[in-house]
């Protein structure tokens, strides 16, 4: 059986004999159950280890990458979306310094769609859940490493975004096109139209 999480939306106007009421109503979303966590902790540790194999990263380069991950049941209203399979919310947090000062340092949380992804493989019987996780968080996790490293805004728009997001799925492909994971090859092939161009396997 499916979990499904309800969530109270507010704004919903409705006319009844000229006045105008304001009324609470239900959308419902499939949502991970809990033994899809553990398959979500081993695509995020896939991910991390292939993106520290290609950018050559040191246990101590990735301390300064600060994220977490937040599935549909931990989202706010304004991080659920319905045209994305992962959200990236940057944030600030205050942290303590070796000096007793307090310090803010950005922080990211890759908010899963969990509604999108089990749709979409609900949809598709060649899509599964494990290599399809492992392409959200590597192409996210990408994101990240160029925000921090000032490779690029997190606040851009129009073309530029565009262009952007080109480049991590050109990336993204580049650290996973060789991974032996079953089905990826398919989940590869699924995104080729969102590189800038086609690559060499």
């Amino acid at each position: 059986m499916q979990r499904v999480l309800t969530i109270l939306k507010s704004g919903l106007f409705f006319r009844d004999r000229g006045d105008i009421y304001q009324e609470n109503f239900v959308m419902t979303y499939l949502a991970f159950k809990d033994d899809n966590i553990n398959t979500i902790s081993e695509a995020l540790f896939i991910a991390e280890d292939k993106i520290g194999d290609y950018y050559k990263f040191s246990s101590e380069q990735w301390k300064k990458f600060q994220y977490d991950v937040k599935t549909l049941a931990s989202l706010d209203e304004n991080e659920i979306t319905s045209f994305a399979f992962a959200l990236l919310n940057k944030c600030t947090r205050a942290t303590e310094g070796f000096d007793s000062s307090t310090k803010k340092r950005d922080f990211y949380f890759i908010c899963l769609q969990d509604h999108l992804i089990l749709n979409a493989l609900q949809r598709d019987k060649d899509l599964t859940l494990l290599p399809l996780l492992v392409y959200i968080f590597t192409h996210e996790l990408v994101h990240i490493v160029r925000f921090c490293n000032f490779f690029q805004r997190y606040e851009v728009s129009g073309k530029t975004r565009e262009e952007e997001e080109a480049l991590v799925h050109e990336t993204t492909f580049k650290i996973l096109k060789r991974i032996a994971l079953k089905n990826m090859n398919y989940i590869l092939d699924s995104y080729k139209h969102h590189r800038p161009c086609e690559l060499a396997v």
